[in-house]
């Protein structure tokens, strides 16, 4: 291993940045030029067959099977005067990656004569077997059946690789009898619940509104590794993260990485994947070195969820074969080097109308301030109902490395406003009584919420440990891991607000009914709604262990890791809420829990696996290979004629080694008997519980003796890529 080491090393040392050469110097000539958007329906398909994809895009109506042959005949056509000869049905399966199943174009008619053919059926629906992908005991292994069904929402576009090229169609995944088994459908169900509910309180407002859509911008922190000393650690390779690894002398603490000069190959690395994502309608924006060393992140403009959530996923698939070209892995783990800070992917979320109005930005009177006042309340008052179900959304086993470790909001969670808009609130909160106001009451109020563009300019501060942040005119979920599907997410959000303003309607529409002004009765509900939630507000340091304490008195939850975090989504409140809103069946709640949890528990035990091989296969045989020539030396030293005092230092090194190695094996075995106990466990829930409580904890004891180890072994004999060596780029 120590030989693996040192080669990866050296191929590292001579490293130059691949030379990019973009296709124009203006990224606007080759923007979305592998993607079937509108310019190109509008070139490659009838009239009516794409006023029917707009209808289907723009106001969700069935395409029938008529156009989508029509559809399917343009889209093969644009498609192989690109190069294609395949296409895929490009699903987001909860295996947590995209998948893929590629048909040639190629058909043979019945005289014998090869032809290019698409049809829409093809377009509009495949079977792609269902029997390998996560369903959480909703079809069995012989008659796992599955759909792929077309998505019209998110446009088609074309994969390039050195070999061919693909016509990909992003499409929703389901099973026989009509389950979800994807990211995508339950998503598009709670943005059709959303739009519902925000159409019907914007109608207080203004009646030019017929359409609310949910928009996403998608932060996407990462690592780089140069892939030779990927491949030297099997942890590395095997789980995205290293189980050992003493923290390098020089890390984060200078704070000199972040924002700093990008270096040659990351550039160009950096450059040509965005050509790449521009060529597939990606619209990234931003670039940056992040605060740990090798890490990074790049940022998309806002686009509306559905399509953000499947530009995000393409990114990350670019990225990953980009790199390769480059000579680097990208890793998305969450926490893949202990010791310094590790990534997320920061989705900031906001709500826009048909008429062009974004519902989390004030206006310019009172009016369109009651409007945003409106929207910003009830997303407060729905984290705040539902603060757990949001923990649950982002729980898996890497986000727990993440959350709460100084670096990263923690798993509480919390809402931070800024003190301006804290003080608006507190002002609602003090004007608006039970009793009918007074006309200077009013007046007064109205100028108090006109005031509201003065004070909210560039003044909406950022806080970089709450979980959940209003920026400015959107939110930022900050807490959800870099490696997840940002759809789990913003399907929850996006239900409870949905929830929470049909709540809202009812509530304002009964006081109406009772004879209270509609102004009236808006600030009356927003009121009560401000001190309902007001617990769920914190513009304090959410790294503080005073936070934990307060957080505790006002009852909210401190959930630490996933199998608990987990409960939230099966609870008889989510359940209800996920079956009124119309997005999950409870077979399908329990269903998701359950895959859920062995995701959890697999990467665990996997985890588990390599901490065992590399502690008993590599570390211990190097740490005793060391004692042996430390024992040696000091043989003969006292040989001849040296007193002990002269070899101390070997023997007080032996002796520690002795005490490392004794540690580790104590614990490995331990781990491995808590495993096979955890593997006999039928239930679900209960399995990954003794995973997290009884095999995880040896980790950190594993960790903390083999990294002493590292410290005391002679660096040439010892087996992994250190820190030092991984973090730096070459």
């Amino acid at each position: 291993m120590s030989n693996i080491r040192f080669r990866a090393l050296e191929h590292t040392v001579n490293r130059q940045p691949v030379k990019v050469i973009p296709p124009s110097n203006k990224v606007s000539d080759y923007f979305g030029i592998n993607v079937f958007n509108k310019d190109a329906m509008h070139k490659f398909l009838p009239r009516d067959a794409y006023q029917a994809v707009m209808a289907a895009i723009d106001l969700g109506e069935r395409i029938d099977r008529k156009i989508a042959d029509q559809v399917a005949l343009g889209m093969k056509e644009w498609a192989t005067s690109k190069g294609a000869s395949h296409y895929t049905h490009w699903f987001q399966p909860l295996t947590g990656t995209t998948a893929e199943k590629h048909d040639s174009f190629f058909e043979v008619s019945f005289d014998g004569k090869a032809l290019e053919h698409f049809s829409g059926g093809a377009l509009a629906q495949q079977e792609p077997d269902a029997s390998s992908f996560p369903s959480g005991g909703i079809r069995n292994t012989f008659e796992a059946r599955g759909y792929t069904a077309w998505d019209p929402s998110s446009p088609a576009f074309i994969m390039e690789s050195a070999n061919g090229k693909t016509l990909c169609i992003p499409t929703i995944f389901v099973s026989y009898t009509g389950e979800t088994l994807d990211y995508k459908a339950p998503l598009l169900k709670a943005l059709h619940a959303l739009d519902k509910a925000a159409v019907e309180v914007c109608q207080y407002f203004d009646k030019n509104v017929t359409k609310v859509f949910a928009t996403l911008g998608v932060e996407q922190e990462y690592f780089l590794v140069d892939t030779a000393l990927f491949n030297s650690r099997p942890d590395l390779s095997t789980t995205g993260r290293t189980v050992f690894g003493h923290s390098p002398a020089k890390g984060q603490q200078l704070e000199d990485h972040y924002f700093g000069s990008i270096p040659e190959r990351v550039y160009a690395f950096m450059h040509d994947f965005e050509i790449e994502a521009f060529k597939l309608g990606i619209p990234l924006k931003t670039r940056h070195n992040e605060v740990a060393p090798s890490q990074f992140e790049c940022a998309p403009v806002f686009e509306e969820i559905n399509l953000a959530v499947d530009h995000n996923a393409l990114l990350m698939d670019v990225m990953d074969k980009v790199a390769r070209r480059h000579n680097f892995k990208v890793l998305f783990h969450e926490k893949p080097y202990a010791g310094i800070n590790g990534s997320g992917k920061h989705n900031n979320w906001s709500l826009g109308t048909n008429t062009g109005k974004n519902l989390l930005s004030p206006g310019g009177n009172p009016k369109s301030n009651l409007m945003f006042l409106t929207f910003f309340v009830n997303t407060i008052k729905a984290v705040y109902e539902h603060a757990d179900l949001l923990r649950a959304s982002i729980a898996s086993a890497g986000n727990d490395h993440r959350l709460g470790a100084n670096e990263a909001p923690p798993a509480i969670m919390s809402i931070f406003l800024g003190l301006q808009l804290s003080k608006v609130l507190d002002e609602i909160e003090k004007s608006v009584k039970d009793k009918k106001m007074s006309p200077e009451e009013k007046t007064a109020l109205k100028l108090n919420i006109g005031k509201i563009p003065e004070i909210l300019l560039d003044n909406t501060d950022r806080n970089r440990t709450s979980p959940f942040a209003f920026t400015g005119n959107k939110f930022e979920f900050r807490a959800v891991g870099s490696s997840a599907n940002s759809s789990n997410a913003m399907m929850v959000l996006n239900t409870i607000v949905a929830n929470q303003l049909n709540d809202f309607k009812n509530e304002v529409n009964g006081l109406i009914n009772k004879g209270v002004k509609k102004d009236e009765a808006i600030l009356k509900v927003l009121r009560q709604y401000i001190v309902d939630s007001k617990h769920i507000r914190f513009e304090g340091n959410g790294y503080g262990d005073e936070w934990v304490r307060e957080a505790k008195k006002r009852g909210l939850n401190n959930i630490t890791t996933t199998p608990p975090a987990l409960d939230a989504f099966v609870s008889k409140k989510s359940v209800k809420l996920f079956e009124e809103n119309g997005i999950f069946s409870h077979r399908e709640i329990e269903a998701r829990h359950e895959i859920m949890l062995e995701t959890y528990i697999k990467k665990i035990q996997i985890e588990s696996r390599v901490i065992g091989d590399l502690a008993i296969n590599h570390v211990i045989p190097v740490a005793v290979s060391y004692q042996t020539k430390l024992a040696e030396n000091a043989v003969a030293l006292r040989e001849i004629g040296m007193k002990p005092e002269v070899f101390s230092v070997q023997s007080e090194t032996i002796r520690e080694i002795s005490d490392h190695i004794s540690v580790i094996k104590t614990n490995v075995e331990a781990m491995i008997e808590e495993r096979k106990k955890a593997n006999k466990i039928v239930d679900a829930r209960e399995k990954a519980v003794a995973y997290c409580d009884a095999v995880r904890t040896h980790f950190d004891v594993i960790r903390k003796h083999v990294d002493k180890l590292e410290m005391l072994v002679d660096d040439e004999m010892w087996p992994m890529a250190k820190y030092r060596e991984l973090v730096t780029i070459r």
